[in-house]
């Protein structure tokens, strides 16, 4: 497993505390953050956090819009969260191509989500990238 993927799955449960038990981002990532990180890892985490964060309304609307009869309260928390993370990547990270961080989503909804998760996460991240510019 790489250390990024660590770094990621460090953001989503940072994320998912920020979604259900209303932390700053700050304390989510400091009660998340038991295993050493090197500096980079950490600044990525913080990045993707805060980033998210900070985008969530626009992050939030993109996913709204490639929702079919469905809107972001009903997904689940971990589903919706992977969904903010990788979106974030896809519209920020220039430099990680959009095929690793559909990837990673797809591998870390399928460790922290149910089993189809990763299927549902899949087709919703695939209309999602074309807002790649």
């Amino acid at each position: 497993m790489s250390s990024r993927r660590v770094a990621r799955e460090v953001a989503l449960q940072s994320l998912y505390l920020i979604d259900t038990c209303k932390y700053t981002p700050e304390s989510a990532i400091q009660t998340v953050l038991q295993i050493p990180l090197s500096k980079p890892l950490r600044e990525f985490v913080n990045d993707l956090v805060n980033g998210v964060t900070i985008q969530k309304p626009e992050i939030d609307a993109i996913l709204s819009g490639c929702l079919e009869n469905w809107n972001m309260k009903r997904l689940a928390i971990v589903d919706r969260n992977i969904l903010r993370l990788a979106t974030y990547e896809i519209i920020n990270d220039k430099d990680t191509p959009i095929s690793v961080i559909l990837n990673e989503a797809i591998e870390i909804a399928k460790l922290y989500s149910t089993e189809d998760s990763s299927k549902f996460v899949n087709g919703i991240l695939d209309k999602v990238k074309s807002e790649r510019k």
